[in-house]
């Protein structure tokens, strides 16, 4: 998940390491660094923790050099330390990583005469090690990468620097993803297109098992079976404007604000409101012959998923399989013949997805993707894409790229609907005027921003809280706990709010709030029965519900807030809204570090 990039030019690259390294924090902030050649020595400035360690290590001690590479992090093997930031180095080799290195203790026994030379506990090290070694055997570096990438297994992507050799720097791309940017006499390498976009908008893609031998001149790429290979060079649409807060105290808070543009902007992507009709991109599969859809994701997308599960199969009748990524693809899953799977993922980056969409590539299924990331590894490697258009989302915690994925998938839903002749128009017409209205909604309840902050802050006291939940809002109750685990440390668990009694109802005390998602739906009786069996041992229930809801419950709770009355098909996109503004403002009251909370980052790219 570390961040990765290198430039080899005519300019001071220090300043434009740290730069693009900026862009990339979200993929990690335990450390960061930079190396560079200067008259053909290595040299390197490291620090521990955020990036703006790095900047003031650099103030003070300036780095000269045409070419370097740079690295943020976060900590897979050893813990976060100056040592074990990367570029790690030897005399003759400098190397930034990102991903896992399997085999690294067995490389590292295999290079015992260099051990006391070991200056980190890293896996990546070993690499450093390893082409120096083979250097040393009087290999070129190019003859060097050849044989180490022979050597190395694992997912990884890497930028090389070899010192006397100012006219080259080396990349590899193995199971991680590494851009290659073209600009005017300068090249440069990137975990991707963002970090790359100050620089040039002349982008191409390693694809697996690829190395790159990068010169001002151009690239010479080699594939996994080290033959010469072209690989297409593509304009990226990525801004090179830095993100800013826009007057918000955090990325968090502003991407919260977003929703209704971003929900906007995607529904008007697939939705016409004039024909009321869906219009999604050429499909690889007939929607109308599909006897069964696998969906596939891993944290907040996977619960976008298992909304969209809850849709599929009520609206449009198409029987949904739904797994986490990292389980799905070690359980070897039958999968049916004609069959479809369809993958999210943000970033489209994620590690554990990406392995299982190629699980399932190989068992001739059609792949469907909903990614934010039109250039990313998933888009590439699907049939057909749908796109999310929330701009960059700097925050960790996900929130208008959730909000986002509903939306596309919602609209994919009244496709698949329509096509299967599950629905008439009449009640098409009905479930996309309710998503038109959402965006208005949406503003609605962020404009009692206030009325939560101040719930919230009695939630930021507990040690644990509950979040229940019925239906297509049951996905809701498990992403709002995990939203509230992961910015304000808070333990949380989402149920079912029928489970409450197999189990969960032995936590209920006056310390633990409880918080219920309850629409005004077909269930909201059965959902109003557990709250009065929370209410009745003493527990004290944060309600979420329209003015109905409040009025039949408001009495047995310790506190409200009104939700729009709305479609129950739109209601988990709205409620989406308050379950994270309760955790951000838990958060905010407890101090934490909202947009960059400690252990996590933004995009998961090892397994």
């Amino acid at each position: 998940m570390c961040g990765i990039v290198g430039i080899i030019g005519k300019a001071q690259v220090a300043p434009l390491l740290v730069d693009g390294l900026k862009r990339l924090e979200y993929r990690g902030y335990d450390s960061a660094g930079v190396a560079t050649l200067v008259n053909g020595h290595i040299e390197r400035r490291r620090a521990e923790g955020k990036l703006a360690n790095l900047a003031a290590l650099l103030d003070r001690q300036p780095l000269a050099g045409t070419i370097g590479i740079g690295h943020t992090r976060w900590a897979t093997h050893g813990v976060p330390s100056e040592a074990n930031a990367h570029p790690h180095a030897t005399d003759k080799v400098a190397l930034v990583h990102n991903g896992i290195i399997e085999n690294y203790r067995e490389l590292r026994a295999a290079l015992s005469s260099r051990a006391n030379q070991f200056q980190s506990e890293t896996d990546t090290e070993v690499v450093a090690h390893l082409l120096t070694h083979l250097l040393e055997q009087g290999m070129t570096p190019e003859e060097a990468m050849a044989e180490a990438m022979g050597k190395l297994e694992g997912a990884f992507s890497l930028a090389i620097l070899f010192a006397g050799r100012h006219d080259i720097m080396v990349g590899a791309r193995r199971g991680s993803p590494l851009a290659v940017g073209y600009g005017d006499g300068e090249m440069y390498l990137g975990s991707d297109a963002l970090a790359l976009a100050p620089l040039t908008q002349r982008i191409s893609y390693l694809e697996e098992g690829d190395w790159v031998v990068v010169s001002q001149d151009g690239a010479a790429v080699r594939d996994a079976s080290g033959r010469p290979v072209e690989r297409a060079i593509k304009q990226t649409a990525v801004s090179g404007a830095l993100i800013g807060k826009g007057g918000f105290r955090h990325f968090m808070e502003k991407e919260i604000h977003e929703q209704p543009a971003v929900v906007g902007d995607t529904l008007s992507s697939h939705l016409n409101p004039h024909t009321r009709r869906i219009a999604l991109p050429k499909l690889p599969v007939d929607l109308k012959r599909l006897e069964r859809l696998t969906v596939i994701a891993c944290g907040t997308s996977y619960y976008a998923g298992l909304v969209a599960k809850y849709w599929l199969e009520r609206v449009a009748r198409l029987p949904v399989e739904i797994d986490v990524a990292s389980e799905f693809r070690y359980r070897e899953a039958p999968m049916p013949k004609g069959g479809a799977a369809l993958f999210i993922s943000q970033s489209g980056e994620t590690a554990d997805t990406l392995a299982a969409l190629r699980y399932a590539r190989s068992q001739g299924q059609a792949i469907l993707s909903v990614v934010n990331v039109p250039e990313s590894t998933i888009a590439r490697e699907s049939d057909a894409v749908l796109p999310t258009l929330c701009g960059p989302e700097i925050g960790v915690a996900s929130t208008k790229a959730f909000t986002a994925q509903l939306t596309v998938l919602a609209c994919l839903a009244v496709a698949a609907a329509e096509s299967r002749g599950a629905i008439d128009a009449s009640t098409r017409d009905r479930l996309t005027t309710a998503l038109t209205e959402v965006p208005a909604q949406l503003s609605e309840l962020l404009a009692q921003d206030q009325r939560i902050r101040e719930v919230a802050a009695s939630v930021a006291e507990a040690r644990d809280v509950l979040y229940l939940a019925r239906g297509s809002l049951y996905p809701l109750a498990l992403e709002g706990a995990l939203k509230l685990k992961e910015i304000s440390y808070i333990h949380a668990e989402g149920y079912a709010a029928g489970e409450m009694k197999h189990g969960p109802i032995a936590l209920i005390d006056e310390h633990v709030p409880v918080v219920v998602l309850a629409p005004s739906d077909a269930l909201f009786e059965k959902t109003a029965s557990n709250v009065e069996e929370v209410a009745a041992r003493g527990g004290k229930v944060v309600l979420m519900a329209d003015r109905a809801g409040i009025a039949r419950l408001g009495d047995r709770v310790a506190a409200v807030m009104e939700m729009p009355v709305c479609d129950p098909f739109v209601a988990p996109i709205l409620y989406a809204v308050p379950v994270q503004l309760l955790a951000y403002h838990a958060a905010v009251h407890k101090g934490t570090d909202v947009d960059q909370p400690r252990n996590l980052a933004k995009s998961v790219t090892v397994e």
